[in-house]
């Protein structure tokens, strides 16, 4: 099973997004975790290695399975952990080997060509500070075939 992390940076009215070259669809900056990596330390280092950008505190906001699925046969499963932060340093990489980095207002985030399931999970952490968990099965090519949020825990106290 594969561990990712992804961080929605939000600063004033915009989040960072990234525009992955294969598809040309647009997901928030993460990527899988390492051996031996706590989830907080894979979202610092890979966030930091797609955009330049330090995080300051984030928080978990999402935890999901995502499978995906040939008919009726699993053929791949991971779980992602999604943070929400509006506080970092440094200067946006201009250059991301994992393609295209742009601020995006966040009227149009939800428009923006993705993997359907990243709408929900989205739409909610961008406006509550409850902390989701759910699974979002695809088909091979990520085509949502369902989806169930889980529940809801406590709101971060901030």
């Amino acid at each position: 099973m594969k561990r990712v992390t992804n961080c929605i940076l939000k600063k004033g009215n915009q989040i960072l997004m990234l525009q992955k070259p294969k598809r040309g669809w647009w997901v928030v900056p993460g990527g899988k975790m390492e051996p031996n990596e706590s989830i907080q330390e894979a979202i610092n280092r890979e966030f930091y290695e797609e955009t330049h950008l330090h995080l300051e505190n984030p928080q978990l906001r999402g935890v999901f399975t995502i499978v995906i699925k040939d008919k009726e046969e699993i053929v791949e499963e991971w779980m992602m952990f999604t943070y929400y932060a509006d506080r970092f340093s440094g200067e946006l990489n201009p250059f991301c080997k994992e393609g295209n980095l742009e601020w995006k207002p966040i009227e149009e985030v939800l428009q923006l060509p993705k993997a359907h399931g990243d709408n929900i999970y989205l739409k909610h952490i961008l406006h509550s500070s409850e902390i989701i968990t759910g699974k979002f099965v695809y088909t091979p090519d990520y085509q949502l075939i369902s989806y169930s949020i889980d529940h809801f825990l406590e709101p971060i106290k901030t």
